[in-house]
């Protein structure tokens, strides 16, 4: 609002103006003050250590004595190690049981979730998310008690008759890491399932009816009702379970430590060995780095492919 000063018509700012100007700084300021605490706090956890992990990569260094600079030395002996091309290759078989297989299941338990309305389908979501709770130590010894040469597994096949299929599944070259895998596929379905069911909760049901009134049969409705209203749910099982195949350690290092041999060795169990048994802090720093950069990309990638499968 402007004023006109007596007899010249000329118009001058209005007095509250400075005033407005003000007040809006101070609440950027009082913004900013409230939000320091977390970003400090951001800088300490995450922020710092992974600048100063940056910063190791760039040394050969064993983590007691006198580092040397090397440059990207680090990452191109991370480029050049056959190991490190073997642990990716078990990643993608990670990516398969740890992404594929449990947004596929949770996607089909979802879609059959939302057609059946009963008391049953409140037991079968509980049932399916608790291996979601479990600790990685827990999932651990059912997994071993499972696979074990005296273990479950192996008990059914006698008792059916197909004795000379039991082995011991955790020891063996070809299957550790399937069986591995195995276990990341009955731990995410839950997570997936979760998200994809209580997505589907929030379509509206006149889209359903509009489906059934159209003729559209259950393979139908799912891929022109079910799957589309998904698709933010869907970016974000993508994001969890790709990261979480990328950098799975607990349950491999505390099953196989990526035996036998290197039949299950991941990027991130060679970290935890370069770091901790070889002394190579530069070189472990160097996979970590390329990991979180992996990761990074990853959710870049399934945030845009979502994006333009939402618009």
């Amino acid at each position: 609002m402007t004023h006109l000063t007596a007899g010249s018509g000329v118009p001058l700012r209005s007095p509250h103006l400075p005033s407005r100007r003000a007040s809006r700084v101070r609440r950027g300021m009082l913004a900013w003050l409230f939000l320091l605490p977390a970003l400090a706090f951001y800088s300490f956890v995450v922020i710092g250590p992974t600048a100063q992990s940056v910063w190791f990569s760039l040394f050969r260094w064993n983590g007691v004595g006198p580092a040397t600079w090397v440059g990207f030395g680090n990452y191109a002996d991370f480029a050049t190690d056959p190991l490190i091309g073997e642990a990716l290759a078990h990643t993608g078989v990670m990516v398969v049981f740890f992404s594929v297989l449990p947004i596929t299941l949770g996607l089909i338990s979802a879609a059959l979730l939302s057609r059946t309305r009963s008391r049953s389908t409140g037991v079968f979501r509980s049932i399916i998310f608790l291996p979601q709770v479990l600790t990685s130590v827990v999932i651990v010894v059912i997994w071993r008690q499972l696979f074990s040469l005296d273990g479950a597994v192996n008990s059914a096949l006698r008792a059916v008759g197909l004795g000379d299929l039991a082995q011991p599944w955790l020891g063996s070259f070809t299957l550790t890491l399937p069986v591995l895998a195995l276990a990341g596929t009955w731990t995410t379905m839950g997570l997936c399932m979760l998200l994809f069911v209580s997505g589907a909760g929030n379509i509206p049901t006149e889209l359903y009816e509009a489906a059934r009134i159209d003729g559209a049969g259950a393979v139908r409705e799912f891929f022109s009702v079910t799957l589309p209203g998904l698709v933010p749910q869907l970016a974000v099982a993508l994001t969890l379970t790709l990261i979480g195949a990328l950098r799975v350690f607990d349950l491999v290092w505390l099953t196989t430590r990526g035996g036998p041999g290197t039949s299950s060795i991941t990027p991130a169990v060679l970290l935890y060995s370069k770091a901790f048994t070889q002394q190579d802090v530069g070189g472990a720093a160097a996979i970590g780095v390329t990991l979180a950069v992996l990761s990074l990309l990853v959710s870049i990638v399934v945030v845009r492919i979502t994006d333009r499968a939402a618009s």
